[in-house]
């Protein structure tokens, strides 16, 4: 079990739930960059987000299969398939050098992985702030139930 509170730097192989894009993440931060957003496409789409480098992020099959969709601002990119509709990651609005990788992608990891996920909050973007100050908004949980 790969261990979800590690800062290391990892590198994963993902996919999308129907396997039509793969892809393969570093992720700089290692697990223990594991989020969640109060934005409205955050709120909406409920992915617990880790962060990826740009560099270290390669589409090995279905990148003609990958959408994307940008709103507001339009600076962040959301890239999902287009054959599932599944999001596997966002170039993001807060730091447009690095990557948002979905987790419920990784091979081998579970959101149900994290006992607690850091909320970001979305309503107060860092991009919108003179100080690029991120703010929390609380704390996600997941407490297994015994007979799991």
């Amino acid at each position: 079990m790969i261990n979800t509170q590690s800062g290391d730097p990892i590198t994963l192989r993902g996919s999308c739930h129907c396997g039509a894009v793969k892809f393969t993440a570093e992720l700089p931060k290692g697990l223990a960059s594991a989020r969640r957003c109060t934005c409205s496409i955050c709120r909406m789409r409920g992915a617990i987000a880790v962060t990826g480098s740009i560099q270290g992020f390669e589409v090995h099959e279905g990148a003609d299969k990958l959408a994307t969709y940008r709103f507001n601002t339009k600076s962040a990119e959301h890239h999902f398939c287009s054959v599932c509709g599944i999001y596997t990651h966002h170039k993001r609005r807060s730091n447009p050098n690095e990557l948002g990788i979905n987790v419920a992608c990784l091979a081998g990891l579970s959101p149900f992985d994290f006992e607690e996920v850091v909320v970001y909050d979305g309503s107060r973007h860092p991009a919108d702030d003179p100080q690029h100050r991120t703010y929390t908004a609380g704390v996600l949980r997941f407490d297994p139930a015994g007979d799991v």
